[in-house]
């Protein structure tokens, strides 16, 4: 199946800040697809080039293989990083303006926006102002209209940002469940757990750099296939020794050795058995936290 979104060496510079350098990936459609990177990597400028709210100094996005315009962008579920309501208007009124300005019939836009108020527990609240919500329930409302004139991108800027567990529980199965139903995201975020939880696909950012894209059980396999977890009677000293081993990284109490290609599992365990008692060896699966760090590392390394 073809990407929904392309991005094709993109490039964006602030007088001698570069942003933005040469940034491509592709976004499968049908995923759940998280763009990842430190504060400053360039995330949110690469949301805002797609959706045109800035414009590139080099390169293009498409969607569904056509540059993104003006009208295309409309295509395309948004919800910023920084939230915008009219805080006076009272709440349904809102999500049907919101669903018009998208271009949905304001009958329909109405049918709509009391079905997902009810749908997110907010249905007392329709003829309520805005600005009497709370800043959880004020997002909730804020992504209904996102959502409202059923988009098939969605892009959410840190959209965790303000919900308690119980509200980010429900935006996680909205999330699954849109996926489900063919819809594809973008979802930009800090919070690694939860990329970890959803996302198939990712892209890191360091820098304003692509360090890392693909698969996220590729990924995984590409730094713990061949990484392994012990605790024992030894020290990081003995371990770097190891013929077998290539490198070594602390964890807590207990280490990651990363095997050379020409080492095998078992020939490892036996040459740790022979510097003391072995408490722990396990493959190393690892999270989106320790991919993240290790990723950085390198790219830092090799930038040195």
């Amino acid at each position: 199946m073809d990407p929904i979104l392309q991005l094709e060496g993109l490039r964006k510079n602030y007088g001698d800040h570069v942003a933005v350098d040469r940034l491509s990936f592709d976004v499968p459609t049908g995923s759940i697809f998280g763009l990842l990177g430190p504060n400053g990597a360039g995330k949110t400028t690469t949301i805002r080039m797609i959706m045109r709210v800035i414009l590139p100094d080099a390169g293009r996005v498409l969607l569904n293989g056509e540059p993104v315009d003006d009208d295309r962008r409309r295509l395309i579920g948004y919800l910023p990083e920084e939230r915008g309501l009219y805080r006076k208007m009272k709440v349904l009124d809102h999500l049907v303006f919101l669903g018009t300005v998208r271009g949905v019939p304001p009958g329909e836009a109405k049918q709509r926006a009391s079905a997902w108020l009810e749908k997110f527990g907010l249905g007392d609240w329709a003829t309520h102002k805005v600005e009497d919500l709370s800043k959880g329930m004020q997002q909730k409302v804020q992504l209904i209209g996102t959502i409202l004139h059923r988009p098939r991108l969605l892009i959410l800027d840190e959209p965790f940002s303000g919900l308690d567990p119980i509200n980010a529980r429900e935006l996680k199965d909205l999330m699954l469940a849109m996926r489900e139903e063919g819809v594809t995201i973008v979802l930009s975020t800090h919070v690694l757990p939860q990329v970890d939880e959803l996302c198939d696909h990712i892209c890191l950012i360091n820098q304003a750099r692509p360090i890392l894209v693909g698969r996220l059980d590729e990924i995984r396999e590409r730094f713990g296939g061949r990484t392994w977890e012990v605790e024992g009677g030894f020290g990081r000293e003995e371990l770097e020794r190891l013929p077998q081993v290539e490198a070594v990284h602390s964890l807590r109490s207990r280490y990651l050795l990363d095997l050379r290609p020409d080492a095998a599992p078992r020939e490892l365990l036996a040459a740790l058995l022979e510097l003391g008692e072995v408490t722990m060896f396990a493959r190393f699966v690892p999270d989106l936290e320790n991919i993240f760090i290790r990723a950085v590392e390198e790219d830092q390394s090799h930038a040195a």
